[in-house]
């Protein structure tokens, strides 16, 4: 990393299934180096182990406060200081956090990306681009059914249930209001070629940019 040029962050939000993961990690595979970092939202729930499992069940994973945002908030001041991190990890089975943690050393670019990463004001002050996903309704319940179903053991109705109870309504009320903090908006997600090229353009300059800082210093 250089030493010369503040690491930039860059947070990519959106509904559940909107495609925004699929951003983060087409932007990651396009130079696949160290000198990317990719931060989930979605590893930052809080963990509750006093609650019994039909319990966690209940809770909505959709609201701000299902989120540890000052352990993110903290960790991602670090990286931007220099200092590596220990990323929890989120077990969505069982809807506690593992006693694991991911090493994750500084980078150059971190992208952040998650629900609700726009929502907090706190959150947005560290970024330096801000990207919302803006996907329908219908194609994201659609894309979040086949992951529960396939990744987290999840059945048919209760991806419904959860949608139709909390998802929908979060989204509404947390998720899209923040997509007026966005620079830029990106339709459709990751099958939007032109925004994701316009993308990887604008990483790769921040690249070259702080090697010639590096080369100078």
């Amino acid at each position: 990393m250089s030493k010369k040029q503040h690491p930039i962050i860059i947070g990519i939000a959106g509904g559940s299934g909107s495609g925004k993961t699929t951003i983060a990690h087409e932007l990651y595979d396009q130079f696949k180096t160290d000198r990317i970092r990719i931060i989930t939202e979605d590893s930052y729930y809080k963990n509750h182990p006093e609650m019994s499992m039909a319990e966690r069940n209940k809770i909505n994973f959709d609201h701000p406060d299902a989120f540890d945002t000052e352990l993110l908030i903290s960790q991602l001041q670090d990286l931007l200081n220099g200092k590596a991190i220990e990323m929890p990890i989120y077990d969505f089975t069982t809807h506690l956090r593992s006693p694991e943690t991911v090493h994750v050393e500084p980078a150059d670019i971190i992208i952040l990306e998650g629900i609700l990463v726009l929502a907090s004001e706190e959150l947005r002050n560290l970024m330096d681009i801000k990207i919302f996903v803006d996907t329908d309704d219908d194609i994201r319940l659609i894309r979040r059914q086949r992951r529960d179903m396939a990744e987290r053991g999840r059945s048919f109705d209760s991806i419904i249930d959860q949608y139709l109870a909390t998802v929908k309504p979060s989204y509404h009320q947390f998720v899209e209001p923040s997509k007026r903090y966005a620079n830029i908006i990106v339709p459709e997600g990751g099958a939007n070629d032109v925004a994701l090229d316009m993308l990887i353009t604008k990483v790769r300059d921040i690249l070259r940019r702080n090697d010639l800082a590096e080369k100078e210093a």
